[in-house]
């Protein structure tokens, strides 16, 4: 992979900068270009970005929602795409950045090289808020370690043609609640009191980095008595949505993506929690076994999240139908 300079975005800060990446993919190019133009794909791709969502758009002209890591902190942003399917070309501007960001764009430009091989090259343009240097240091260092990180992950991805789709699985677990659909939420955002809510949860930490976003660290105990400690980053959309990507998985993970989703249905609500998670395929025999197969483990982390997923729901449920606020507050 190499970095050259492409040409600078305008801003309202003083300090610009530009970065070029480049990577070779043993993939046709029309699949590498896929992945790009499918941003609803990339939390379970790209390790930075934890949730992306298509605001509006027509397949050519779109504006997407990103929350992505960058550093130690999550940022998030309103981006406007134009796509280009003849050209395979991906431009990119956001609208709405978050400091210390004042304005980025960038290019994302797949070029066949063969028939099964091609050349992606990322390209960004940056401005800093304000005349600080570390402000635009702080954009190169998260545009490179992102940029690396997101390119890695699409020639994997593209070079194992339908494993993906084999190692992926996505489902869900439902119940019915009567009572009000807020007091759910409040249950399923309030994390920090799981630990003496959930029997299954026996730590928390959570952080608030920002509004509707939380950064949870837990411990969970299995059946066996073993403990597991998973990290989340998690976004609220009240009142009947959470959504979350785990940056720290179980061994035989390698991405676990998913949400919270309350509806009214009636005089109830249906109260839903969907996992996407993709398994890894080297860890299975570490953890099931040297004869254990790609559904076996897929089988094994279905029945692992969705036993504490049905917990977590039985019990928010329960605080739903029974929980009333005291007069005090």
């Amino acid at each position: 992979m190499t970095r050259t300079i492409p040409q600078p975005a305008a801003g309202r800060g003083t300090r610009s900068g530009t970065a070029r990446h480049r990577i070779a993919v043993a993939a046709p190019a029309r699949t590498v270009y896929g992945i790009v133009a499918d941003v609803a794909t990339w939390p379970r791709i790209f390790p930075p970005t934890v949730h992306a969502e298509r605001v509006d758009g027509d397949g050519r002209t779109e504006r997407i929602r990103l929350w992505a890591t960058a550093g130690d902190t999550v940022k998030t942003w309103t981006s406007r795409r134009e796509l280009d399917d003849e050209a395979m070309t991906a431009a990119f501007r956001q609208e709405i950045p978050q400091s210390p960001v004042a304005a980025m764009s960038g290019t994302w430009t797949v070029t066949p090289t063969g028939d099964t091989s091609c050349e992606v090259v990322l390209d960004h343009a940056f401005t800093a808020d304000g005349d600080a240097p570390e402000a635009l240091a702080w954009i190169e260092q998260a545009v490179d370690r992102n940029s690396t990180a997101e390119l890695e992950a699409l020639r994997s991805t593209a070079e194992a043609p339908g494993a993906l789709d084999e190692l992926l699985l996505t489902f869900e677990d439902a119940v019915s609640v009567d009572g009000p659909l807020a007091d759910v939420y409040d249950f399923v955002w309030q994390a920090h009191a799981w630990p003496q809510r959930l029997p299954h949860v026996s730590r928390v930490d959570l952080g608030t980095p920002g509004p509707d976003l939380q950064v949870l660290e837990m411990d969970t105990k299995a059946k066996d008595g073993s403990r597991h400690t998973t990290k989340s980053i998690r976004v609220g959309f009240a009142p009947g949505r959470i959504v979350y990507k785990q940056l720290r998985v179980p061994a035989m993970l390698t991405a676990h993506t998913g949400e919270w989703v309350l509806t009214e249905a009636g005089d109830s609500v249906r109260a839903v929690s969907r996992h996407t998670i993709v398994v890894r395929r080297d860890a299975i025999a570490d953890v099931l076994g040297p004869d254990a197969t790609v559904d076996d483990a897929l089988a094994y982390a279905r029945a692992a999240l969705g036993t504490n997923s049905l917990i977590t729901l039985r019990h928010a449920k329960e605080y739903a139908e029974h929980h009333r606020p005291s007069a005090t507050g």
